[in-house]
C-alpha cells in the first residue's frame, strides 16, 4: 500500500532574505538571490511533481519568498495545479500593491512572523530596526483586502513572558491564527540555544497556557509547532476534566479536516511530530528533508521524482515507524500521538530517533535501552 501523500509541503523558494534573525534555522544568511535557487522552470516542475502525488498545502517560504521576482508566477502555477498555496513572509516587503498581487496569485493565507509583542523585542531578534512596524503595515495591507493572515511566533526566553501580549497582538491585527513555534537547536539556533532555549518545565507551562487559551479564544486558531508533546498535554488535560465532570466541546481548531474549506485544511490537527509523515521540506537547492529543522537529506528533486522520495526514502520510512523510537519516547504511551520532536532530538544528540530532550513527562513504564 502506498503511503498517504503529505498534508503540507514547505518549500524554501530562496535563501535570500532582508533580515538577519538570530533564531533562523539557516546557518548562512544571504541578502540576495543565490544561484543555487531552483529556476522558474525547475519550480514549475517541482509543483507538477507535488501535484502528481496529491493535493497538499504548499507553503512558499524562505529566506524571504518575496525576494523572488517570479514568486507570483510560481504561486499562480501552483494554484492552477490544484494546490492550496500559502506564503510565509516576514511581512516587511508587503505594501498595498504587493498585497494585491498576493491575492491575485491565488495565495489563500499569509503567515507573518512576530518574535515579540512590541517593537523593541521583535526588532532586536530580527536584526533590523523598524521591522516590527513594517510587518504590522504588511498585515494591515493584507487584511484590508481580506487576505487571511496567520501570526507565527518563536517562543524562547526573550519572549516567553509576552504570551498574553502576543495573543493580544494577533487579535488586534485581526489574524485568523496564532502559531507558536518552540525553538529547535539547529542551524543558527545552535548558537543561541544555550541562551534562549526554555526548560522542559517551561515548555509544559507554555503548552498548558496554550490549552487554556484555546478554550477561551475559540475564534482564533491556535497551534503549537515543533512542540508535539502538546498532543499529550491536551489528552492529559481532557482526561482530568472528565474526571472532574467538566464537559468541553472540541475547539474548531482541532477539527480533523474541514473538507472543501482551505482555512480548515490549513489548521486540521492530526498528531504531534509530522516530520516525514505528514509534512516535508524542500530546500532552495531542491533537497528534500523531513522538516525544515531536521537537516538529514532524504533525496533531491533535481535527481529524483518527489513522489519517489516521499514514498521510498529510508529516512522517511524510519520516521513513520513509532516502534523505532528510543529512550522514554519509545516507552511512552503517547508515542503515536506525540512522537517527540525528531529535529530537537537530532539537534541535541545527533540521532533523530532518540528521545525528545525537552519533554518533562516520564512514561508510566520506562523501557530499558541496552
Amino acid at each position: 500500500m502506498p503511503y498517504p501523500p503529505p498534508r503540507l509541503v514547505f518549500w524554501e523558494t530562496t535563501a535570500g532574505c532582508n533580515l538577519h534573525c538570530i533564531h533562523c534555522r539557516r546557518i548562512t544568511i544571504a541578502d540576495q538571490l543565490t544561484p543555487q535557487d531552483l529556476t522558474t522552470q525547475e519550480s514549475f516542475h517541482l509543483i507538477d511533481q507535488i501535484a502528481a502525488v496529491g493535493r497538499p498545502i504548499l507553503v512558499l517560504s524562505g529566506g524571504e519568498p518575496l525576494f523572488r521576482p517570479d514568486i507570483f508566477d510560481i504561486a499562480r502555477y501552483a494554484t492552477d495545479a490544484g494546490l492550496i498555496v500559502a506564503l510565509a513572509s516576514n511581512g516587511t516587503l508587503i505594501d498595498d500593491s504587493v498585497a494585491a498581487r498576493i491575492k491575485e496569485s491565488g495565495i489563500k493565507r499569509v503567515s507573518i512572523s512576530f518574535d515579540g509583542s512590541n517593537a523593541s523585542t521583535h526588532d532586536a531578534f530580527r536584526g533590523l530596526p523598524g521591522s516590527f512596524d513594517a510587518a504590522v503595515r504588511g498585515v494591515q495591507a493584507l487584511r484590508a483586502i481580506d487576505v487571511p493572515v496567520q501570526i507565527n511566533t518563536t517562543i524562547a526566553r526573550h519572549n516567553e513572558a509576552q504570551l498574553e501580549g502576543i495573543l493580544q497582538l494577533a487579535k488586534d491585527l485581526d489574524a485568523v491564527a496564532l502559531h507558536l513555534f518552540l525553538l529547535v537547536p539547529v542551524g543558527c539556533g545552535v548558537e543561541i540555544a544555550e541562551d534562549q532555549m526554555i526548560s522542559a518545565r517551561e515548555y509544559e507551562r507554555v503548552l498548558n497556557w496554550l490549552y487554556d487559551t484555546e478554550q477561551a479564544e475559540p475564534q482564533l486558531q491556535l497551534k503549537a509547532t515543533c512542540a508535539p508533546h502538546y498532543f499529550r498535554v491536551m489528552r492529559q488535560r481532557r482526561a482530568e476534566e472528565r474526571r472532574q465532570g467538566v464537559r468541553r466541546e472540541l475547539p474548531a481548531s482541532h477539527d480533523r479536516q474541514v473538507h472543501g474549506h482551505p482555512h480548515g485544511q490549513m489548521h486540521a490537527a492530526t498528531k504531534g511530530c509530522l516530520a516525514g509523515t505528514g509534512v516535508c521540506f524542500v530546500s532552495h537547492r531542491g533537497e528534500v528533508f523531513p522538516c525544515g529543522y531536521l537537516p538529514v537529506e532524504a533525496g533531491s528533486v533535481r535527481e529524483q521524482e518527489f513522489g519517489d522520495i516521499w514514498q521510498n526514502s529510508r529516512l522517511f520510512q524510519e520516521l513513520r515507524d513509532p516502534d523505532l523510537l528510543e529512550g522514554k519516547c519509545g516507552a511512552c504511551q503517547f508515542k503515536t500521538v506525540c512522537g517527540g520532536c525528531r529535529a530537537r532530538a537530532y539537534g541535541m544528540t545527533g540521532n533523530y530517533l532518540a528521545e525528545e530532550p525537552f519533554c518533562a513527562y516520564q512514561p508510566e513504564t520506562r523501557q530499558v535501552v541496552v
